[in-house]
């Protein structure tokens, strides 16, 4: 990756000598949907594929952005003299650039520009977190280059503004938590409300966590992602009238159930219903792992798929149709959709033997009910960010 990375930087920026190379991984979500900003659990792990970097030190205030995923938008630079504003311009650079910008909002301005190429091997709108990946490499690359005394959680509590307040897009804290926070071998028991967080070993010698990508492209920002946003933080408001609580999360089901009646709006209803019993399946999940029983955790995924298709309407008919697929085959311990929704990919555990049926097979049954391709990834769990 790093001759890549060189020639590719020559090619576009001139000389590549005095050059490093950083990493950060991107995501994916085995338990724990929509719960993030609903002040539940989530239980994501970092993966080993994610997006790379090449970054050169200038002596100017200017910072040049090019990506080798989106060649088509050539070198993006702004101009660290001038006050940094989102702005149509600056397109997919508006993720690395909005972390600068929450670096300065924290008090760590840069004192001279950088030119960096990005190369990230996470699928477009995958639902895998490419813009949070890019978001924490940018943060550890900042830190790197300047010295800026931050820990890693700092990074995702950066890169998770930046999203909110410079791209408009209100996203909780896990996918920027778990690019930042990821170990090889464990996914990571977040508790959003409070970040404490605990590692959780997911060695399954028997079998692999397999991503199937529908290939149906997500926009968050532009989508009903923020509707369900708001219509959680509605139902919160209703049930803060009947309980002393701060966020759905600290409900447990039978405390949501006594009192759901208090949520004027059906919709709204749906919505914390989920983000409820989300949180337990989730905090039941890492407990069922940690006792090895493994057909339990399926049985948790399966459940918080149907949830999030019936009362978080996140799902959709490509999405349902993996998901489906998935279940009707041997050596699926569990499938579900992962991410934000509306497209993107779905996370199954299969047993290792049945891998290559399953690929065979539900990539068979979705072209023939949607006429789309979809890609698979047999994917490993791996760390955090670093210098290469």
């Amino acid at each position: 990756m790093r001759q890549t990375l060189t020639q590719e930087f020559a090619k576009i920026y001139g000389a590549s000598d005095g050059l490093r190379f950083f990493f950060a991984p991107g995501r994916v979500n085995l338990i724990g949907e929509h719960t993030d900003y609903n002040g539940g659990h989530v239980f994501p792990c970092a993966l080993t594929i994610g997006t790379y970097a090449a970054v050169k030190e200038r002596t100017d205030k200017i910072v040049n952005f090019y990506s080798m995923n989106i060649p088509t938008s050539g070198v993006i630079s702004i101009d660290l003299n001038n006050e940094l504003k989102p702005s149509k311009e600056l397109r997919w650079a508006a993720y690395p650039a909005g972390v600068i910008w929450a670096f300065a909002q924290k008090g760590m301005k840069l004192d001279h520009g950088f030119d960096i190429l990005f190369n990230g091997n996470i699928p477009n709108s995958s639902g895998l977190s490419s813009s949070a990946s890019i978001e924490v490499l940018t943060g550890f690359t900042l830190r790197s280059l300047y010295g800026f005394d931050i820990s890693n959680v700092d990074l995702a509590l950066i890169g998770q503004f930046s999203e909110n307040k410079f791209n408009g897009m209100n996203c909780g804290i896990m996918d920027q938590f778990a690019s930042s926070m990821g170990k090889k071998d464990h996914a990571i028991f977040l508790d959003c409300a409070t970040l404490n967080y605990e590692y959780a070993s997911v060695k399954m010698p028997d079998a692999k966590i397999v991503i199937t990508n529908s290939k149906v492209k997500h926009h968050l920002v532009d989508s009903a992602y923020n509707d369900r946003r708001n219509e959680s933080e509605q139902a919160l408001k209703d049930l803060q009238t009947v309980c002393n609580i701060k966020t759905l999360g600290d409900l447990t089901n039978e405390e949501y159930d006594k009192h759901a009646d208090v949520i004027k709006d059906p919709v709204c209803k749906k919505r914390a219903k989920h983000a409820v019993y989300e949180n337990q399946r989730t905090i039941e999940a890492v407990k069922a792992l940690a006792a090895g029983d493994i057909k339990h955790f399926g049985e948790l995924m399966n459940q918080s798929h149907i949830s999030l298709r019936d009362d978080y309407e996140v799902s959709c008919k490509e999405i349902d149709v993996l998901v489906d697929s998935a279940w009707k085959q041997p050596g699926v311990v569990g499938s579900r959709i992962t991410g934000g929704g509306f497209g993107g990919c779905t996370v199954s555990i299969v047993k290792n033997e049945y891998i290559d049926a399953f690929i065979e097979n539900v990539g068979k049954e979705y072209t023939e009910k949607t006429g789309l391709t979809a890609e698979f990834y047999v994917v490993e769990i791996g760390d955090g960010p670093y210098e290469l």
